[in-house]
């Protein structure tokens, strides 16, 4: 978000078919069902008329940071929160995720030597799917929480009822997220001579606690030898950071989207976050997630589950982006420890055969939820790191690129995940559980993971 956009690419895809409300045609799911049509309208013509949350020049430099990362000249670290809260959109919350983000990419890239593209799950990641439309609560059936951005967590009635003025609310939330995060970076947050910014005091693992402090020591005296030659750069005290959500609500997204005119042509970006995904339950190919998403100049996340078939993925790409701009499609796999060696050798093979130019990434957490006994849904970190391991594996073994992450993380001292540093187990699970949907990995366990994928990008650089 304080990346300096470059001019606007030339190229553009022709879809003479498309506008921003085309999808409305198609068959659409996951999508909440308001009362009262008038306020949904309402709501709606205030959110395009409100300013933008991204530039589109932005959106155009985070495109061409993902071609790198394609190309294994970059990696991408994607983190958040499965479902922010408004009640995060908090001088306290905003920190401890920038600080984590921060942290986890100067691990990675004193490791692997490559720029970290970071970015965030944050200022827009309010609405989630759900597998079912009703969920029992106290042995009570309500509408299941789809996210603040519907509607309220509570468990009665009229908190679960959709209310368009929420939709509002979430682009205020969102561009307060986005100014806060940008006053951090701007005023020295990320300055490497200010390493203190970033440490968080509640971390009880002394070893990473210790292997950290060391790592930005190491990265200080480095720092010290290249100004003491009389090199003096702003890179040293500023970082960019871009936001992504997943596209989940339509017509939201449609009010987000604003055309960007270049002499005689058009072009249309969702400003209302740089980066997008289609989740693994709205990428039906005759669908409207996927006819919206082709139409938009953003960068297009797709997550890949076991039941789509190389050949469906293929074609999904295609109608995605048939000009096969490098950094327009990032493939998401969320398999499963155990699974990888099944699913993602076929994947990678559909996509080479078709010549496609992608960036490859794994989301490790939501093919390793579990519940507990008790109902209390948590995933295990060593079947994270499992996956991970597994999908650098085949990466390394078939000659593609793993060229990114994507994890549901908070820089908070939550007990949602298992197993890491701490050694939570099940029964810890009830001292701090705040997440609203899924459980997402801790600053210790966060930080942990970044070690791990760092030995990993190390390895990948080291001569053979």
């Amino acid at each position: 978000m304080t990346a300096r956009p470059p001019p606007h690419d030339p190229t553009t895809v022709a879809t003479p078919s498309w506008s921003p409300s085309s999808w409305r045609a198609r068959p659409i799911q996951q999508q909440p069902t308001y009362r009262d049509a008038v306020a949904v309208e309402a709501a709606l013509t205030e959110v395009k008329g409100l300013p933008p949350l991204v530039a589109p020049g932005e959106v155009d430099a985070l495109r061409a940071h993902l071609a790198k990362a394609a190309t294994g000249r970059a990696f991408v670290l994607q983190g958040g929160d499965c479902a922010e809260r408004f009640q995060d959109c908090a001088k306290d919350s905003i920190e401890s995720k920038l600080k984590i983000l921060m942290q986890m990419s100067l691990v990675l890239t004193f490791s692997a030597r490559l720029p970290v593209i970071r970015v965030g799950r944050v200022a827009g990641q309010y609405a989630k799917p759900r597998s079912t439309d009703t969920e029992l609560v106290a042995g009570v059936e309500l509408p299941s929480y789809r996210g603040d951005h519907v509607h309220r967590i509570e468990a009665t009635a009229a908190a679960r009822e959709p209310d368009p003025e929420r939709m509002v609310e979430a682009w205020f939330r969102s561009a307060a997220t986005l100014n806060y995060i940008r006053a951090l970076l701007d005023g020295g947050f990320a300055d490497l001579h200010k390493p203190h910014h970033w440490r968080l005091g509640f971390v009880r693992s002394h070893a990473h606690r210790a292997e950290y402090e060391a790592l930005v020591e190491r990265i200080l005296d480095a720092l010290d030898f290249v100004e003491s030659t009389g090199v003096r750069s702003e890179t040293f005290s500023t970082v960019e950071l871009f936001s992504s959500h997943e596209g989940l609500l339509m017509a939201y997204e449609e009010a987000a989207t604003r055309p960007v005119t270049m002499g005689d042509e058009t072009r249309y970006y969702n400003l209302g976050a740089h980066m997008l995904w289609i989740g693994d339950r709205t990428r039906a190919l005759d669908g409207a997630h996927v006819e919206y998403f082709r139409g938009i100049e953003n960068p297009i996340g797709i997550k890949v589950g076991p039941s789509l078939a190389p050949a469906d993925l293929v074609r999904l790409i295609e109608v995605l982006e048939p000009a096969d701009r490098p950094g327009r499609i990032t493939l998401i796999t969320r398999l499963g420890a155990g699974q990888v060696e099944r699913y993602l050798p076929p994947h990678i093979e559909a996509v080479r055969a078709s010549g496609r130019t992608v960036v490859w990434s794994c989301d490790p957490m939501h093919g390793n939820g579990t519940k507990t006994p008790s109902g209390i849904k948590t995933r295990e970190l060593a079947k994270i790191h499992a996956e991970l391991g597994q999908t650098f594996e085949v990466h390394e073994r078939v000659g593609t690129i793993l060229g990114g992450v994507h994890f549901e993380l908070t820089g908070e001292d939550v007990t949602e995940c298992v197993g890491g540093p701490q050694e939570l187990s099940e029964a810890d699970l009830s001292r701090s559980y705040e997440t609203y949907c899924d459980p997402r990995l801790n600053y210790a366990q966060s930080l942990e993971m970044a070690f791990f994928l760092a030995k990993h990008l190390e390895s990948r650089r080291a001569p053979r």
